[in-house]
């Protein structure tokens, strides 16, 4: 089959690769210059920083990410570190301790600081452990053969009847069933406002996957129960540059094509039939297939050429709630940041109402870093990120898409300086130990992923909000991305593509 895929992140150039592998004629088309979207890795004067992903789970050496990048013949080519993350609310903080403490500290200090809800915590952590146990097991259901799956699902069947009382509840009745302290709700639901989620709108048991405690400390052992190996946490060695790098090299050794700078205008169709792409510059190319890995809206509402999509689906389309988008400030500094920030990874949270900090932002009121941010320090774990006895430094936090005074051109300068003082109450210097700096706006990330509403991680994760089928109903035109119905996050999303190769091979040899 000759495919057209539209889109060189993580979902089209996995689907790209394994359907290049098999024998398709593949050709990727990136709008942008680069390739990779936003797990691209991007550089200044000597510095490396990641647009996207930063912790990321599924690469450990038996995990799914990895059993894809092994499948492809590339994982000696995308190395990782396990790491963990820090969390800093206004009144306490969730740091690391320097003497390992074992896998229950953060409960037990949590109990320290929280008494009246010691209770509470235990019955929380009940809750955690079976849905760690529940998603190993989910886990191991997908990379493992049929042998064992009914004594596997008896197993989760049986994990789960306790939790069922929970499944329709929502996050923020969750937390308020166990705790009475709105600081301490905060600490499991903070998560959240990166996906620009209410905890009145997220699914209850999706919280403790949010917070497996192997995120928090990297010394934790993984297997720890007899449901198998707990998931846990990785950074790609150099930044996630490598592993759009990987992907890349796959498909074009096996004869596909990639073309950057190469703006596709239209998905073309005949008789409800996607028959191949156009270009801004009136050009065509024919396609067997077509494969779009953007934004939904801007998929099936602006790209497809004349085809009449029927109404409800349409409506589904626009009743969508994309996420909104980041503020990013990249730095080159030359200082070591670790004095004052142990771990490469810290979340530094300014307010405890997650539901009245996402609705600000969804309203187009930007808080300049007040009410919370990220700082990440790649070169800690990959020193290649920055020039010797220098450190690149990332410091970003939620955005609107669309801001409601002025506009991210116009106010990027000065919101980039606030969010560099905001960081500054933590890390002392930062702007007397600049040497460059990369700022990335919401309207900088719509330029480079060719989106209206520029959605970071996807659709929001609301309850009951479920994205279009990868099979879309136009013929021969196929849906995949953050926005499709695999979900956001660069497991998912490569995952989803792995599936959707494997369908579109399958039929292929069918006909």
């Amino acid at each position: 089959m000759k495919v057209a895929i539209i889109g060189s992140g993580a979902a089209g150039l996995t689907v790209g690769a394994y359907l290049a592998a098999v024998g398709h004629q593949v050709t990727v088309f990136e709008q942008h210059g680069e390739i990779g979207g936003v797990t691209a890795t991007v550089g200044q004067d000597g510095f490396s920083w990641d647009l996207g992903p930063l912790l990321l789970e599924g690469f450990g050496p038996a995990e799914a990410g990895t059993k894809i990048l092994r499948s492809l013949g590339v994982v000696h080519r995308v190395g990782s570190v396990r790491s963990d993350r820090d969390i800093v609310f206004p009144d306490f903080s969730l740091i690391r301790p320097s003497e390992y403490r074992g896998p229950a500290w953060r409960r037990e200090y949590l109990k320290t600081l929280f008494p009246a809800d010691a209770d509470g915590l235990d019955g929380y952590y009940e809750v955690l452990e079976a849905m760690t146990d529940l998603a190993v097991l989910a886990r191991d259901g997908e990379m493992k053969a049929r042998p064992g799956k009914l004594k596997r699902l008896l197993t989760m069947k049986k994990l789960f009847q306790p939790l069922r009382q929970y499944q329709d509840w929502t996050a923020e009745r969750l937390m308020d069933h166990f705790f009475s302290s709105e600081k301490l709700k905060a600490v499991f639901t903070a998560i959240l406002a990166d996906m620009v989620v209410k905890p009145s709108e997220f699914p209850a048991l999706g919280v403790p996957l949010l917070n497996l405690e192997t995120a928090f400390d990297a010394r934790i052992p993984l297997f720890r129960t007899a449901a198998g190996v707990t998931p846990e946490y990785r950074f790609i060695s150099g930044g996630c540059g490598s592993l759009v790098q990987a992907l890349a090299s796959v498909l074009q050794e096996h004869g596909g094509k990639i073309l950057a700078g190469k703006t596709v205008s239209a998905v073309r169709t005949a008789g409800r039939r996607a028959i191949g792409v156009a270009f801004s510059d009136d050009s065509f190319f024919n396609a067997d297939l077509v494969i779009a890995t953007g934004g939904v809206r801007e998929t099936f509402l602006h790209l497809l050429d004349g085809e009449p999509l029927k109404e409800d689906f349409r409506k589904k389309v626009e009743s969508l709630i994309p996420m909104e988008s980041v503020m990013m400030v990249h730095l080159g500094i030359d200082f070591d940041p670790s004095v004052y920030q142990r771990s490469p990874l810290c979340y530094y949270y300014g307010i405890y109402d997650i539901n009245e900090g996402v609705e600000k932002c969804r309203r187009g009121d930007y808080h300049g870093g007040a009410d919370g941010f990220v700082v990440y320090v790649p070169s800690e774990h990959s020193p290649s990120m920055a020039p010797e006895g220098r450190h690149a430094v990332t410091i970003y936090t939620i955005a609107p898409n669309i801001l409601n005074e002025g506009t991210w051109e116009e106010r990027r300068e000065l919101l980039a300086d606030a969010l560099v003082a905001a960081a500054e109450r933590y890390i002392p210097g930062l702007k007397k130990g600049t040497v460059t700096r990369l700022i990335m706006t919401p309207a900088d990330f719509r330029r480079r992923t060719a989106q209206k509403h520029h959605s970071f991680g996807g659709l929001s994760p609301v309850m009951g909000q479920k994205s279009v089928p990868c099979q879309t109903p136009v013929k021969n035109l196929y849906f995949a991305g953050s926005q499709s119905e695999s979900g956001g996050g660069i497991l998912p999303v490569m995952k989803g593509a792995v599936t959707l190769s494997g369908m579109i091979d399958r039929r292929c040899r069918r006909l």
